[in-house]
C-alpha cells in the first residue's frame, strides 16, 4: 500500500512539471491574441459618418507553390506582400537537362519583414471637433449632442523616413490590425454634419464643452532589409538574401470611423 502511494505521488509530481510549460505556452498564446478593449468614451460612427470611408482591406497574400519553395530556401523571413506578389507572378520551369546551368538574378533591395515590438492606443490622438453651449442663464439642464461642424481629414504616417516607406507601412498596418482587431487606416475622414444621438446634460449655471477626438494606434518595431537574389542552379531554385540590416521604425495609424468623446461642464469659459 505504501509503495503504491509513493508511486502515485511520484507520477503527480512529474505531471506537475510537464504541465507547467504547457500552461505557460497557452498563456503566451492568449496574450498574443488579446484584442484591445475600446473605452466607453469611444464610439463607432461608421453608420453616421457622412463621408463613406473605403474599407482598408490588406489581406495576407497567399504564396503560390513556387513562391513557397523559394521562401523555404532562405532562413530570412520574407513577409513583404509586394515581394510575395512579384514572386507569385514569376515562374521558372525545372528541367532534367539543366546540369551545369547556373544563373543569378538580382531582384533589388527590399524591406523583407516587420517585427512589432510595441502597439499602444492613443484614444485622443487628434482633436477634430468642439460642440459648445452656454447654460449659465438657465434654470434647468440643457442637452447637447455631437455634431461635426466641418469635414476633418485625419492622417497618420511613419515617425521617421525609411527606405521603401510604402511597403513598410503596409506591413506595419497588417501587424497592428492583427494585434488590435481595430479597423485601421493611415487616413480617415469624418464628414461635416456627422451626428451621434448620445445626450450630454449641461447643468444650470454652467458652460458645456463636448470635445471629439480621432483615436490612433502607435506602432513601434523594426524592419529588416536585404538584397534579394533569385538563384538558379541546375534543377534547384532558391532565394538568396545578402547584406541584411535591421532598422527601428514607428508609425501613427488612425482608427477608422471611431471618435473619442470628452464632456466638460464648467463655470468659467475654457
Amino acid at each position: 500500500m505504501k509503495k503504491s502511494l509513493i508511486a502515485l505521488l511520484s507520477i503527480i509530481f512529474m505531471l506537475s512539471f510537464i504541465s507547467t510549460p504547457m500552461s505557460a505556452e497557452k498563456a503566451e498564446k492568449q496574450k498574443k491574441s488579446v484584442k484591445y478593449e475600446i473605452p466607453n468614451s469611444v464610439m463607432n460612427i461608421a453608420k453616421e459618418n457622412t463621408y463613406p470611408n473605403p474599407t482598408q482591406d490588406l489581406p495576407q497574400l497567399q504564396p503560390s507553390e513556387f513562391t513557397q519553395e523559394l521562401l523555404h530556401s532562405t532562413k530570412i523571413k520574407i513577409e513583404n506582400p509586394d515581394l510575395i506578389k512579384m514572386l507569385n507572378e514569376s515562374n521558372v520551369n525545372s528541367t532534367p537537362f539543366a546540369l551545369g546551368y547556373k544563373a543569378t538574378i538580382y531582384l533589388g533591395q527590399w524591406p523583407l519583414n516587420y517585427e512589432s515590438i510595441e502597439t499602444s492606443p492613443n484614444w485622443e490622438y487628434q482633436k477634430i471637433n468642439t460642440n459648445y453651449q452656454d447654460n449659465r442663464g438657465g434654470n434647468s439642464p440643457f442637452q447637447i449632442h455631437y455634431v461635426q461642424e466641418v469635414q476633418k481629414v485625419v492622417k497618420g504616417g511613419l515617425t521617421a523616413k525609411v527606405p521603401n516607406s510604402e511597403d513598410v507601412k503596409k506591413m506595419m498596418l497588417l501587424k497592428a490590425a492583427e494585434k488590435t482587431g481595430l479597423p485601421l487606416s493611415f487616413e480617415t475622414i469624418i464628414g461635416g454634419g456627422t451626428k451621434k444621438d448620445h445626450i450630454y446634460n449641461i447643468p444650470a449655471n454652467r458652460l458645456g464643452y463636448l470635445y471629439a477626438y480621432a483615436p490612433a494606434i502607435n506602432e513601434k518595431g523594426k524592419v529588416t532589409y536585404g538584397e534579394v537574389y533569385l538563384v538558379l542552379k541546375g534543377n534547384k531554385r532558391m532565394v538568396v538574401v545578402k547584406n541584411v540590416i535591421s532598422q527601428g521604425v514607428g508609425a501613427w495609424i488612425p482608427v477608422q470611423d471611431h471618435i473619442s468623446f470628452a464632456f466638460v461642464a464648467t463655470e468659467q469659459p475654457r
